[in-house]
Parts: structure tokens; sequence; C-alpha cells
């Protein structure tokens, strides 16, 4: 019987077809940056194998790893022990090009993880004495190695910046710390400071503010030029001290915040300026002015065009704008994330504006009421392919009394979804919206249908708690929303049927990728040969990710922010988070750039995307950040014994 060494040697070959090789290399990353010499040095010391179908690799009981692989046709997958159960399942799968393990060889360890071939395979190795001559002699090489997926997530990125900066002549971050923006000896005077001193400081000084500080040197209040004029035009004396008229506690950052925490500051906050404080002390001041001094698009004064605008018709005309500022935050190199909060927070301006126009229009319906928003705007998850998902709630004193206060804000609430409709944010083909009677609510109507919905757990209640439950106020008393969310959190946490009724909801939407292909698109009709990103691809996280927190009483609605605190509480591991996390920003970026596309094309906006169209790394990068979303709803399926 022939020895395992003896049937492992008579399955490899020592390359012949050197060059061959090499070009089929340099289609992958890092093998594309490196230079031919250490190409071809890689190359030369690389042996053949052939495994078959189900062949194991690598194992954890083989001992420390000895080779680094590179698969050169067919597919590898990865098996680990569940956590909870016997059995396995399975954490990865990679294809032509890619290579493992490299953690393990790195750390001079066993894999952690079982190597099988998921279908005849032949893969490169590289023994370990190569491959550390290698990892010392080429750049490119050693940090690709030392930063795995996160160096291949950096290359789409710059990829992205790059083509985006190619058409806007961009070359600024809005990383930026803002040491480098801010004014670092900000003008500044104490709070028994005449108003007329501190003017003349500012006027000799040629800035908007001064920053009011105790002897310790910290803010107490702000004054700004916006200020002066106020206290102009109230006929104020001059010689007051400053700290009667000054703003007091003024908001800051830290001098390590980015140029876009200032930014998205600014913009939600009405302000010019943004003190910058480390150890409560001043030591600078950012402006308008400083971010855009840096040709940064004018988020604030965007925000501010918005919340002034004088008809619904100058709101609508400003989407264009908001389109061009996702352009240029993708040429800036602004992640997924900062792009849909500053999109929903646009949002939320122009909503707050349309209903400020529309009470204006019809009259005061006088009943305090809030606007709530669902789905991904409370998220703040909203991309440019919206549609509105929004109700009223509104307070009373019995419940004989909300009938009538609901056909009082009714015409109020349909003019407002119809002028938002004007706006760009479609009408909800499930009447999701205010001006249906069903979603006029008082609290404790929103309160019942919320417990109807968790202790009926119907498909329709179901499917209404994955909208409902991602849940904000966007204009009014916010104290009802809070409210509603803690009497939602009770009933979750007392009812585990609903919680694991609602994971098997989560389980519905199904990643796009099969076991044996790369990815499974549509097979006919006008959708064939592509995949829905938002359903197929985000749902998955989202649904996720949601079920999780209510069930642990999480009250941040925005994925990534629950998982970050699934995290923290032990809910889920921390690596699997931090993947989670990575994956599903990867796909919202994704998204964003295909519907930029369409909007720069004049086409129709559109979830589905032809994987056929992207390059090699992103179609790998995708593969991975689907199959996380596969193990998120491997892990439910485990934790609520579906």
């Amino acid at each position: 019987m022939q020895s395992r060494d003896s049937t492992a040697a008579g399955k490899t070959a020592v390359l012949q077809n050197i060059h061959g090789t090499m070009e089929f290399l340099r289609k992958y990353p890092p093998f594309n940056q490196m230079d031919s010499a250490e190409l071809a040095y890689l190359v030369e010391h690389c042996q053949l194998r052939f495994y078959a179908a189900g062949e194991s690799i690598i194992k954890p009981g083989d001992g420390p790893v000895r080779h680094f692989y590179i698969v050169k046709q067919g597919r590898v997958v990865g098996e680990r022990p569940h956590s909870a159960r016997r059995g396995t399942e399975t954490t990865f799968e990679i294809t032509s090009g890619e290579c493992f393990p490299l953690a393990a060889l790195l750390g001079e360890r066993a894999t952690r993880t079982e190597h099988l071939a998921g279908e005849d395979s032949f893969c490169l190795l590289l023994d370990k004495a190569a491959f550390v001559r290698l990892f010392s002699q080429s750049a490119p090489f050693r940090d690709f190695a030392l930063r795995g997926v996160s160096s291949l997530l950096d290359q789409v990125n710059q990829q992205v910046q790059l083509r985006a900066a190619e058409s806007l002549g961009a070359q600024y971050s809005l990383d930026t710390p803002l040491r480098q923006l801010a004014l670092q000896q900000p003008v500044g005077c104490a709070p028994d400071t005449p108003l007329r001193e501190a003017v003349r400081r500012m006027h000799e000084q040629h800035v908007g503010s001064i920053v009011i500080t105790d002897a310790e040197q910290r803010p107490q209040g702000i004054f700004t030029l916006r200020d002066l004029r106020r206290v102009v035009a109230d006929g104020s004396s001059l010689e007051q001290p400053i700290s009667a008229l000054m703003t007091q506690k003024p908001f800051h950052l830290a001098p390590d915040a980015s140029a876009f925490d200032a930014a998205l500051a600014m913009t939600e906050r009405h302000i010019a300026h943004v003190c910058l404080v480390e150890q409560g002390r001043l030591v600078g001041v950012v402006s308008e002015r400083d971010l855009f001094s840096l040709q940064r698009v004018d988020l604030v004064h965007l925000a501010r065009t918005i919340r002034h605008a004088g008809r619904v018709e100058t709101l609508a005309a400003l989407r264009s704008d908001i389109h061009l500022l996702v352009e240029r935050m993708l040429a800036h190199g602004a992640s997924s994330t900062q792009i849909t909060q500053l999109i929903t927070l646009l949002n939320d301006h122009t909503v707050c504006r349309v209903i400020e126009l529309c009470i204006e229009e019809l009259g005061d319906p006088g009943v305090p009421f809030s606007w709530l928003c669902f789905g991904s705007e409370g998220r703040r998850e909203q991309t440019l392919h919206t549609d509105q998902d929004n109700g009223i709630l509104f307070d009373t004193r019995d419940r004989s009394e909300a009938e009538g206060i609901r056909q009082r804000l009714l015409p109020l609430a349909q003019r407002i979804n119809q002028q938002l409709a004007q706006c760009g944010f479609t009408l909800c083909a499930g009447q999701i919206m205010a001006g249906n009677p069903a979603l006029c609510l008082s609290r404790n109507e929103w309160a019942r249908r919320f417990s109807a919905f968790v202790r009926e757990a119907t498909p329709e209640n179901l499917l209404g708690s994955s909208i409902y439950f991602d849940l904000r106020v966007v204009w009014g008393d916010e104290s009802g929303g809070t409210w509603l969310r803690q009497q939602l959190f009770a009933d979750v946490a007392g009812n585990s049927l609903f919680q694991r009724l609602l994971a098997a909801n989560a389980l519905q939407h199904r990643p796009p990728v099969g076991r044996f292909r790369d990815f499974v698109v549509a097979r006919k009709g006008a959708e064939k040969d592509t995949l829905d990103l938002k359903t197929e691809g985000l749902t998955p996280f989202v649904d996720g990710a949601r079920v999780l927190a209510l069930a642990h009483g999480i009250a941040d609605c925005n994925t990534q922010r629950r998982f970050a605190e699934l995290v923290q509480r032990g809910v889920i591991d921390a690596l699997d988070g931090a993947a989670y996390e990575e994956a599903y920003h990867f796909i919202q970026q994704t998204r964003l750039q295909l519907h930029q596309q369409q909007a720069t094309q004049g086409l129709p906006f559109s979830n589905r995307l032809d994987p056929d169209s992207l390059n090699h790394l992103d179609r790998r990068i995708l593969r991975e950040s689907f199959r996380q979303a596969q193990r998120l709803q491997a892990s439910l399926a485990l934790r609520y014994q579906l």
C-alpha cells in the first residue's frame, strides 16, 4: 500500500511552463504588482499539485504550515467544526488566483481551518523557505501577506477613487485629520470681555468666530459673525460682556477626528464652526471655510440651502446637487457608511423642509405630531434610489380622541407624501406612508400595533416587523419614538417564539452564491444574468443584525453599529463582526457605484447587477462578501435551531 507521501509525490510535478504560469499569475493581486524577477523566482520555486474533489489539502492536525498555496484551477473550501453542535460548516470558498493560508504561515502555526478540494483542483505550492525569501525581498508581496483581504479592499477603494478623480481632478481625502486643517492658535477671550473688544479681535485676526474660554483654556462658549448680525439687529449694547451673548457649550471634536466628522456635524447641527478640544483644553477651531479651502464639496451650504428653500420646486432641483455630492464623495475616498449617512442627513433636511412648506400652505393643523421614518431611512442607510416609508405619531388624552385628530392630520400627511414624491422620493407601492390612515396613529395605537406584530407573528406581521421596527423620528418631538422603542424591546425580550420566527424570516433572502458556481443569477426575462445587490446581498445582513439587536435590546437601528454593539456585548465573535461589517460595506459600496453609473447614464435606478461587468478583483471580493452573509445566516439557524 502506498504511503501518503508517495501518493502525493505522484500527484506533484515541477513546473515546466514558467512563462505560462507567470502570465496566469499576472492576472491576480499581488502578483500583478510584483516585478518580473520576483515573479520568476516565485514560479521557479513552485510545484504543481493535483487534489481530487473532497481531498484534504491542509488541516489543523498537520502541524505548522510548510507551504504557501495558490489555486491555479478548481475550487478550495474551508471547513471548521461547529462551535455548538457536531459536524462542520463551510467558512469560505476560494478559486483561481487566490492563495492560502497566510495567517498560519506567518504565525508559524497550524491552520485553524481544514482546506478541502471542493472539486478536482490544481494548486501551486511554494515551500516556506522560498516564501520567507520572497516575503523579505518583494514589497508588494510582503504588503499583501501582512494585510490579506484588507489589502484587496484597499485596492478596490483606490481604483474607485482613481476612476472618479480622473473626471473630477480631486486629490484629497475626507479622512484628513482636523488638526491639519484647524487654526492652531484660535482667537479667544475671557467671559467678561466687552463685545466691542471681542469684535475688534475678530476683525484684526480675519476670523469669523471667537471662542470664550476660562483661565484653564476650557471652552465656555463661541460667538460668530452670524451672532453679531443678530446682536446688531436687536440694538444690543456693544459694551455688554461677551458671556451674555455667546452660544454656550460649543460643539467640539478631538483633533484626530476627520474632516468628514466636522462636515457631518456642521450639516446636522447647522453650525459653521467646530472647536477642537484635547484633554479639556481648546487647541483649535475648524470653520466651513477651512473645509472648503480644500475644494471640498460645500456640504454645509447644501444643507442650509435645503433647510431654507422657499418652494418644493427648489428642493426638487437640489436633488441633482446631491447626486453630484455622491459622485465627488466617491472620488474623495468616502466610505459607503459616510455616503449613506450624508445622503440620509440631506434627505432628512428635505423631509423637514417639505413638512414645513406644507404646513405653511395648508395651515397648522393645531395638533403636535412626529414624523416617523422606517426602513433604510430609519437605519440611516439610504442611497440615491429610495422610496417613502413613513408615518405619523401623535398623542391623545384618551382613545376616543384619536380618530378626530387623525382626520385633521391626514390631509396634511397626504400633501407631504405628494410633495416628497415631487422631490424624488418615490411613493411606496405598499402604501407605507403617513397619508395612509393605518399609519397615522396615536402613541398607544402604534404600541398596540407593534405588540400585535410580536404576539401574532403571521407572515404579514413578520414582513411588517422588518420594516417598522427600524424607526426613528425625523421631525417633531422625539420622546414618542423613544417610548415606542422601549415598549417594543419589552415585547420582544419576553417572546422567544417571535425571536425564532423573526430569525427564520431573516433566512428567506439567500445570498446569490452557489456551491459549484461563482454567482447564482436570474436565468430568464429582463433580469437574466443579474443578481440583486439589495435583496440578496444587503438584506441578509440587515435582517440578521435586526434580529440580534432586538433580542438584546440594542437601540441603534444602523446595521453596522448594531454589529459593533453586538460584538461589544459578546453576542457575536469580534472577528465575525468585523467580517460582517466589512462585507456589508463592500456590497453597499458596489451598490452606490452602480446607482451613480445609472444616474450618469440617465438610466432608471436598479439594484440589479451583472457580475460579469465587474473586474476580477471586484468579483472576488463581492463573492466573499456574499459568503459572509451565508455564514451569518448559518449562525442564526444554529442559534435559533432552525
